[in-house]
């Protein structure tokens, strides 16, 4: 998160609860918009937003939605678009301030997942009538090929610097 610019984004994903409040204490000192994944609670206790994922349930969602509604603007609602037939549904009632759609390109964190290329991914965000985030296979080599329709670009690792690996 250090090299994060101002205003970018984090999605806690898995994280280990005792890691939550020191990792958003981080965050607030950066300027950065935290988002929980799956545990509405979670979010306001960190008074963060909530990310809600595409295949798993999330936790809280009702007390967060209620908080959203008594606050507007204070709490981000992002959803995953990862096709299925209840998105689109979802993304009506929820009223999310924006989609994240994958995958772009091939990613190694679902290999062999099919990617859905730049044209389908564009046809696709511009269908969600909701600000979309590129994600899947967003490297820096790849940042010019991301569609110019992107809310933005979201990446599990690809934007990270490599990691060197000592031998065992």
């Amino acid at each position: 998160m250090q090299r994060l610019p101002r205003g970018a984004g984090v999605v806690l994903r898995g994280l280990a609860p005792g890691l939550l409040k020191p990792v958003a204490r981080l965050a607030k000192q950066r300027g950065l918009t935290l988002l929980v994944a799956g545990d509405g609670r979670a979010a306001l206790a960190l008074r963060a937003g909530l990310h809600v994922p595409d295949r798993r349930e999330s936790l809280g969602l009702l007390p967060f939605l209620t908080a959203r509604r008594a606050a507007p603007g204070r709490f981000m609602l992002s959803m995953a678009a990862h096709g299925g037939q209840r998105g689109p549904a979802r993304t009506r009632r929820l009223k999310p301030d924006c989609l994240f759609l994958s995958p772009l390109f091939p990613t190694e964190s679902h290999p062999g997942a099919p990617a859905l290329g730049v044209s389908r991914w564009a046809a696709m965000a511009r269908g969600l009538r909701k600000p979309a985030m590129a994600l899947g296979g967003v490297t820096p080599a790849r940042l010019g090929a991301v569609p110019r329709c992107a809310a933005g670009v979201a990446a599990i690792g690809g934007l990270a610097p490599p990691v060197a690996h000592l031998p065992q």
